[in-house]
């Protein structure tokens, strides 16, 4: 009997075996990181963005009032290729947040270039070393490839300078993923449109709808062809039009992983809905037999709930429910 089995070095943990037709065993290992306590540091990081002294002032001081922290990488500030501090500049200060004993929450924002990190990223430390790790946008890449390397889960959540300018929803989700843990439902702060419905289950995974389809080809991403994946991206329509998404989406669509969805949550794009946006989304939904809602909840409107990346959930569209089941 052919055995394949990850085993790390957990804060917290929980496994579950399953066994195909073959004889196959496999272990599937979810990790969660512990949750955040009054005083602990926070990490910061820059990946995809070289990060201005002034704006981040004002983001430190607001992750002070929520009483954490603040621990800046070493090449933070750095600027060195002129648009970014090198990959392994910026691989370095994000694998030194999870050497460190201090920072308990890696915490980054979006911009371009996240991809460039992932060959220098040190998967093995982040393993031993689970941290709470929360962005969105680019952030889609590493958030995607440490679960998929490692079993860890991550959060597609705010990103930094969100915390600036905190609103009551944003501070619920992340007191409630973060600070107080035992969420089994999702909250929502806008109306779902129910595009097709019915009932999915499935592992949570996704992101930024165009960083999302490139990352389908990368070596550092991968996905059990055994596993139901329940999809969620969201696209802001001020930078992408129709034409722009339905090209990433059909990308999505056409590879290997699509049959593998079981359903999809589609989070900002336009408020309200956009009218293309439904008929392309109630297409997918169509050709592929599965739910698909859309929602205001998160990505890049002025909602930013939290999404773990890895955690088994089921999503009622015709209710219009998410519920956690991990």
């Amino acid at each position: 009997m052919e055995r394949t089995i990850k085993a790390y070095r957990l804060a917290e943990y929980k496994h579950k075996r399953m066994t195909s037709g073959n004889n196959n065993v496999r272990m599937v290992i979810i990790m969660k990181p512990k949750l955040l306590s009054p005083g602990d540091t926070i990490g910061l990081v820059a990946p995809s963005h070289v990060a201005d002294p002034a704006r981040y002032d004002g983001i430190i001081k607001a992750i002070n009032r929520l009483g954490f922290a603040v621990k800046t990488g070493e090449n933070f500030y750095k600027n060195t290729y002129g648009y970014s501090a090198t990959a392994i500049e910026r691989a370095d200060d994000f694998n030194a947040m999870f050497r460190d004993g201090e920072v308990k929450m890696v915490f980054f924002g979006g911009g371009t270039g996240a991809v460039d990190l992932l060959p220098h990223l040190d998967f093995n430390c982040i393993s031993k070393n689970p941290k709470i790790v929360c962005s969105y946008s680019d952030g889609t890449t590493l958030l995607n490839a440490i679960y998929a390397q490692t079993g860890m889960t991550t959060y597609y959540g705010p990103a930094p300078a969100d915390l600036a300018d905190f609103r009551h929803y944003d501070y619920t989700q992340f007191a409630a993923h973060f600070i107080n843990g035992g969420i089994r439902r999702f909250e929502s702060n806008s109306d779902w449109v129910t595009v097709c419905g019915g009932r999915c289950e499935g592992v949570l995974i996704g992101g930024h709808v165009k960083v999302f389809a490139l990352l389908l080809s990368n070596k550092y991403f991968r996905y059990d062809p055994n596993q139901q994946y329940l999809l969620f991206m969201e696209i802001n329509a001020n930078t992408y039009d129709i034409r722009l998404l339905s090209t990433y989406l059909e990308n999505v669509e056409q590879s290997h992983f699509m049959k593998n969805v079981t359903g999809l949550l589609f989070g900002h794009y336009t408020i309200p809905a956009n009218q293309d946006l439904i008929l392309r989304l109630e297409r997918l939904g169509k050709r592929h037999g599965i739910p698909v809602v859309y929602c205001d909840d998160f990505g890049h409107g002025l909602n930013h709930a939290i999404l773990p990346i890895g955690v088994r959930a089921e999503m009622n569209a015709d209710a219009q429910t998410l519920d956690f089941l991990e």
